[in-house]
């Protein structure tokens, strides 16, 4: 059952300290739940994990790709290891680790990837993953998830912990724009339609839903009915819901907040390319490094509003 507020506005708590919650619970009733972090405890809030478990808490310190590899380890003992440091650290200084001994092994380790994106912010260029999608997504076993707000982060902590095998989250650590119902229940692998819309679909993932929802506004007071969907596992992607809308609206806007290369917008470009082609646009950041600002200012740096969702849709539309 999937639920959206009645008025979209920013979370109350973090997206951390949602995760962070619902893991100690789990924790309480299941030993083989550990923790792994690389120097970011207090930025990760996994310090409030260690303070309940101590023994079940590691720091590894500025070793992210050490903390992979014991990761590996404990999970071929049988524990369920979630290893925690920023999403650029996950992947560029740990890929191999990631690879060979997680992937390649078949292993049940839960890599929460934070500050994904624009939302990196203050730390600026250096710390903000624009490619880390595309990374992981070449790598076979991996399950890719993007929770939009902490219902969806809080309803999918569950599967992510008990459905075996790798998976790679991209989780904001702060505030995000609120976008579900408390008690609203989702499926990995499958999209959401938020909105129903006959000209066009926007599929977004991520901080992007929100912008998505608002261009659809945007559009509906010019006439142009938007359907909306939310891909929130990048892998496997929903290819059944990105056919029927291909072939029901005839053109698709994505918008993620990632490179425009090899991320959502590829995977679903893919699909329809392959199954049923249609013209396609992508929102997101066009091949450009990262550089510090506040996530509005970014958005608007990059071209990832609502009114630039909304101008993708109408080029599209001319190609329709």
């Amino acid at each position: 059952m999937i639920k959206l507020v009645e008025k979209r506005k920013p979370d109350t708590v973090m997206m951390r300290d949602v995760y962070i919650d619902q893991l100690i619970e789990f924790a309480k009733s299941d030993p083989n739940i550990i923790v792994l972090d690389a120097d970011l405890m207090h930025s990760n809030g996994t310090y409030r994990f260690l303070e309940k478990f101590p023994e079940r808490a590691i720091n590894v310190g500025v070793q992210e790709a050490n903390m992979m590899g014991i990761a590996a380890g404990l999970s071929a003992t049988g524990k369920i290891p979630f290893t925690h440091t920023f999403a650029c650290f996950s992947t560029r200084r740990a890929l191999d680790q990631v690879y060979i001994s997680i992937a390649y092994n078949k292993l049940n380790v839960k890599m929460m990837a934070t500050d994904p994106g624009v939302t990196a912010a203050y730390n600026g260029g250096t710390h903000m993953p624009l490619e880390d999608i595309g990374f992981v997504r070449g790598i076979p076993t991996i399950t890719i998830i993007e929770p939009v707000d902490t219902v969806m982060m809080k309803a999918l902590l569950k599967d992510i912990t008990y459905s075996y095998g790798p998976f790679y989250v991209r989780i904001s650590r702060k505030t995000t724009i609120r976008v579900f119902e408390e008690g609203s229940s989702f499926e990995i692998g499958k999209g959401i339609v938020l909105r129903e819309g006959k000209d066009v679909t926007i599929i977004a993932t991520g901080i992007m839903v929100a912008e998505a929802l608002d261009a659809a506004d945007l559009l509906a007071s010019e006439g142009i009915d938007a359907r909306v969907v939310n891909i929130f596992t990048i892998k496997p992607i929903d290819r059944e819901l990105i056919e029927k809308c291909a072939s029901e609206t005839g053109a698709i806007v994505t918008a993620e907040n990632h490179n425009i290369y090899n991320g959502l917008g590829s995977a679903v470009a893919e699909v329809v390319a392959e199954t049923c082609p249609v013209p396609i646009e992508r929102v997101g950041v066009k091949d450009l490094f990262g550089e510090v600002g506040d996530v509005d200012y970014l958005k608007k740096r990059f071209n990832m509003t609502a009114q630039d969702i909304a101008a993708s849709v109408k080029n599209v539309l001319l190609r329709k």
